[in-house]
């Protein structure tokens, strides 16, 4: 089968910075899934991956953690999936990644893909829900079945517009919270409050000025998603006594977690991949949160973040996707099918 992948680390307009190759086909085992991939997107980690790293590899490097596609085949072990069915799923950061004809993946991290979603519109979800998700609903501790309670309670989600973003402030409208997006440009700002956010602030200026311009001295809950060091000190006074701030970026300085003591907040990172990489006892609940996702899509109360898309899935147009990622200017998310 062809996948792309990359043997050294390039700047992606160099000619090897994505290579096209040939794999032996894979075999599902115990829970794998062999799924023919038709769609897939670009996220910040694939770039991150790409680019990180000095050595040459011996064997091209297939990465990618988002895909729609059919189920052809099946492990022994597996219960919740059979040949023929359409499917999505984000993947694990162990094992080889979406950019190929045929992949292997876990069951237990897959969902039945949203009926009424193209592949290229589908493609944009996994990695971006599941990541909203669980930074909402079970780093952040909000509890999406309590609308009334929750119309009381504020978030605001620092970088509104990006892929996770653009999930995270549809699903904490969804949830019921006022929602307190970050954006930057006249096309971000439009962006976020068509995907539920009630107001706006900018995250290139003091954003705890942004903040109480809005009228509010504290935020019940912040969402993470652009840049921990730049951030950490608006967020420690942002937070209301007994809040929770939540991040997917990491650190690069030392995190100063005693700006959070007298206040009694909470801190959680949100890693997508945590439950696969560790194989948890939670992990089957991203099949869970996905088969939620693609009803909520299905029923309209959800909305694909997708912006661009391209076809078919090869180099040329996997470099052009890798781009617009690493331009740092994407909104939503860009997607690639056959």
């Amino acid at each position: 089968m062809e996948a792309i992948g990359f043997t050294k680390h390039l700047p992606i307009s160099q000619a090897d910075s994505l290579v096209a190759f040939e794999l032996p086909m894979p075999s599902p085992e115990a829970h794998d899934l062999l799924v023919q991939v038709t769609g897939i997107s670009v996220n910040p980690v694939d770039v991150g991956v790409r680019q990180s790293g000095s050595a040459v590899l011996a064997q091209p490097k297939v990465i990618g953690w988002d895909a729609v596609g059919t189920v052809v085949k099946t492990g022994a072990d597996v219960t919740l999936f059979q040949p023929g069915d359409r499917v999505f799923y984000a993947g694990s950061f162990k094992r080889p990644g979406s950019n190929s004809a045929y992949q292997l993946v876990d069951e237990r991290i897959v969902g039945h893909a949203p009926q009424k979603l193209s592949d290229a519109q589908a493609a944009a979800i996994p990695l971006t829900a599941l990541t909203a998700w669980e930074g909402l609903f079970e780093q952040l501790e909000i509890d999406p079945t309590a609308k009334k309670r929750n119309e009381q309670k504020t978030i605001l989600i620092i970088n509104g517009s990006g892929g996770v973003g653009s999930m995270a402030t549809q699903l904490a409208h969804w949830a019921g919270l006022k929602v307190i997006a970050s954006a930057s440009r006249p096309e971000t700002i439009q962006w976020v409050k068509a995907h539920g956010a009630d107001q706006t602030v900018n995250h290139r200026h003091d954003l705890v000025q942004e903040v109480k311009k809005l009228g509010y001295s504290y935020v019940d809950y912040i969402f993470e998603l652009n840049n921990l060091d730049a951030h950490w000190t608006e967020m420690a006074r942002l937070i209301k006594p007994g809040g929770r701030i939540a991040s997917i970026t990491e650190n690069r300085k030392l995190v100063d977690l005693k700006q959070l003591t007298k206040k009694r907040a909470k801190f959680a990172w949100e890693w997508m991949f945590s439950k696969s990489y560790f194989q948890t006892e939670d992990m089957q609940s991203q099949h869970d949160i996905l088969e939620k996702v693609a009803h909520l899509l299905d029923s309209g109360q959800l909305v694909t973040t997708m912006t661009q898309t391209f076809s078919p899935i090869n180099v040329a147009n996997l470099k052009k996707a890798h781009a617009i990622v690493e331009s740092n200017h994407e909104i939503g998310k860009v997607t690639l099918t056959n």
